[in-house]
């Protein structure tokens, strides 16, 4: 019997082993969803230079990331929508602040069907059904709720149950694409995907901070070679072209 137990320790502490390898020879890459399509191909782009390197992408609203890492999720790299996630992740003594960048810059629009009649953020008083992402969360909806504050419509809105909340910027996108929406606040690189949605009308700059996407390696990546050539990768000049093709304004 005590043979068996010390096989069974002895298989148990191999396959934890194994498992931990397999981790170390991974990038974990955690990264807001409106920079999903950005991320997966700079990925391709990547690999293509470095096949043996496996990434693993993550792709959720930032402030569940943030939430995520926080209590121990995998992640080498944590890229968000706004700087307040990162800030956050810092405060919490997860992120290696001396690695952290702009990575790009977006801006906010309104989308929804041609015959929507939105033109401006005045305009949106008299729509029925709004999507935005959640502002708790979703940095796309903290900019949208900023704006909208600035213009004294999101209580408003809000109270008369005319805002949609949705659990990421594509999510909202899908909304208005779909037609379920009047429409939805989105970032203009999303935008650019709708299959019927169209911009409504640019969001004024002057009403919400700069969209920011600010980058670093965390914490959990010391000792991951990998992951900083991934990291020294996607932050440096070589991105840009691809950053330009999909709209992304550069940092």
């Amino acid at each position: 019997m005590k043979k068996i137990c010390g096989i069974n320790i002895f298989v148990l502490f191999m396959v934890l082993v194994f498992i931990a390898q397999a981790n170390a020879d991974q990038v974990r890459v955690s990264v807001a969803k409106s920079l999903s399509n950005l991320c997966n191909n700079l990925i391709v782009k990547f690999q293509a230079q470095h096949p043996d390197v496996k990434i693993v992408p993550n792709f959720a609203s930032a402030g569940a990331l943030a939430k995520q890492i926080e209590q121990g999720a995998p992640a080498d790299i944590y890229i968000s929508a706004n700087p307040k996630w990162m800030t956050y992740l810092i405060e919490k003594g997860k992120i290696k602040t001396d690695t952290e960048k702009i990575f790009a810059h977006n801006a906010l629009v309104f989308v929804g069907k041609s015959s929507t009649d939105a033109h401006s953020m005045g305009d949106l008083r008299k729509l029925t059904r709004v999507a935005i992402g959640s502002p708790s969360s979703v940095p796309a909806g903290q900019y949208a709720k900023q704006a909208m504050d600035k213009e004294g419509i999101y209580d408003e809105m809000l109270k008369n149950g005319q805002l949609i909340m949705a659990k990421d910027v594509r999510q909202a996108l899908i909304y208005a694409d779909r037609g379920e929406t009047d429409g939805a606040f989105v970032y203009k690189t999303d935008a650019m995907l709708a299959v019927s949605a169209k911009i409504l009308f640019e969001v004024p700059r002057e009403l919400y901070n700069q969209v920011t996407y600010p980058a670093a390696m965390t914490k959990a990546s010391d000792g991951n070679a990998d992951a900083k050539l991934f990291y020294d990768y996607i932050v440096s000049q070589a991105a840009h072209p691809e950053m330009v093709r999909l709209g992304f304004t550069l940092p």
